[in-house]
């Protein structure tokens, strides 16, 4: 038999007597999956490991194997240490004809075991010819395209309507969860942030409608509230809609916004965390916001506001005083403001600053500064947001 020729298919064995011969480590990865069948597995073996001794839904038999033990068999496998017992084990099948697959020799054999994986309610095989090796790195591959999004098990519009809430990372496409681009692969409406990774849009089928959120008009609050209404309207219609943020929905992201509006409205919602760039960004430039010996505490901080201003609710002496890391987010504009508070509230004029501008992308820069010059040194060398500004110590790490 030329196993390229192997024509696959699958084996209802519930019930049905399948004969395994040999107990070490082959037969050990091949039973769990037979007896999870609920086949009638009977093992033959003149030794077996510990976990083929111990293992429940098999009867083991340990002796050495016998003309007329494959009799009401429907189904064999020879995986002795033996190539004489095993080619012995095919023939008998060949002659009861009974499939048998020879672990050592597959070629030799009358089946052919695939790697498989069992996923969503999907059974997946595949065969490389007798390449154990190329048939298993596929599997793998087909496994974690379906479990990062790449591909989806699902028929499309399976998905009820609804709102998954979902943190897109920093900015690099393999940084959003495993979960997150599952579910985005099952959109039928996008609604996107400007910080959300444009590469996972791209990817998208041309059904999806991709709302792009930055541009929705009036001013901030209202642009809120026409995003809110939005997603309540799409899922409304049936339609299951991603909204899909930078960083994590909840860092300075306005998601428990959405999260009210849509329970508001009896809509359901999924919450999926994301990478926050507070500190993805950082750690991809070679510094952790913490480090044992160094600093016991970091605070993440929003730039949004400046301070001294009456809706700040920062209080930038307290901060100043910590010896910690200080992370601050949409701050570029206002540096300035944020560094003089710093140094009035007692901060030490050299305490190393990183700023990072597109972390995480391919834009990617970097400046390294202290804190009585970063406000100079980011005008001159033309930061713009999104950028995130690391102060504290571990901010010369890397340097």
């Amino acid at each position: 038999m030329s196993t390229e020729d192997a024509y696959l298919v699958g084996l209802r064995l519930t019930g049905r007597k399948v004969v395994v011969v040999g107990g070490g480590s082959v037969a050990q990865r091949r039973l769990p999956l037979l007896v999870a069948n609920g086949a009638d597995v009977h093992v033959i073996a003149r030794e077996a490991t510990p976990v083929v001794e111990a293992m429940s839904g098999i009867t083991l038999h340990l002796r050495e194997f016998r003309d007329g033990d494959l009799d009401g068999a429907w189904y064999a496998i020879a995986a002795t240490d033996d190539a004489a017992v095993n080619a012995a084990i095919v023939a008998e099948a060949e002659r009861a004809r009974i499939f048998c697959v020879r672990a050592d020799i597959a070629r030799d054999g009358t089946a052919v075991t695939p790697a498989t994986f069992e996923y969503d309610g999907l059974s997946v095989g595949v065969l490389a010819g007798g390449e154990h090796r190329r048939s298993a790195a596929i599997r793998s591959a087909i496994r974690e395209a379906l479990q990062q999004g790449v591909i989806t098990a699902e028929t499309p519009g399976a998905v009820a309507g609804g709102v998954a809430l979902v943190g897109g990372g920093p900015g690099d496409p393999e940084l959003i969860t495993v979960r997150g681009r599952r579910l985005l692969a099952q959109a039928d409406v996008v609604v996107a942030d400007r910080l959300a990774p444009q590469e996972l849009l791209a990817e998208l089928p041309p059904h999806v409608e991709v709302i792009d959120a930055s541009k929705i008009p009036y001013g901030r609050a209202m642009a809120q509230d026409a995003i809110n209404g939005l997603l309540i309207d799409r899922a409304r219609a049936g339609k299951f809609v991603v909204r899909l943020k930078g960083g994590d929905p909840f860092v300075f992201a306005r998601g428990y916004e959405e999260i009210i509006a849509c329970a508001d409205a009896g809509v359901q919602v999924t919450v999926v965390p994301g990478v926050t760039s507070a500190i993805g960004v950082p750690a991809l430039a070679g510094v952790p916001v913490t480090h044992r010996h160094v600093t016991h505490e970091f605070v993440v901080v929003s730039g949004h506001v400046a301070p001294g201003h009456p809706e700040s609710l920062v209080n930038w002496d307290a901060l100043a005083r910590l010896s910690g890391t200080i992370v601050l987010l949409m701050a570029v504009e206002r540096i300035e403001l944020f560094a003089r508070a710093l140094l009035d509230g007692g901060r030490p004029a050299d305490t190393p600053v990183l700023v990072v501008q597109h972390g995480t992308t391919a834009a990617e820069r970097t400046l390294r500064a202290t804190l009585s010059d970063v406000a100079q040194r980011i005008r001159e060398d033309g930061i713009r947001p999104p950028a995130i500004i690391v102060i504290g110590a571990v901010a010369a790490f890397g340097s």
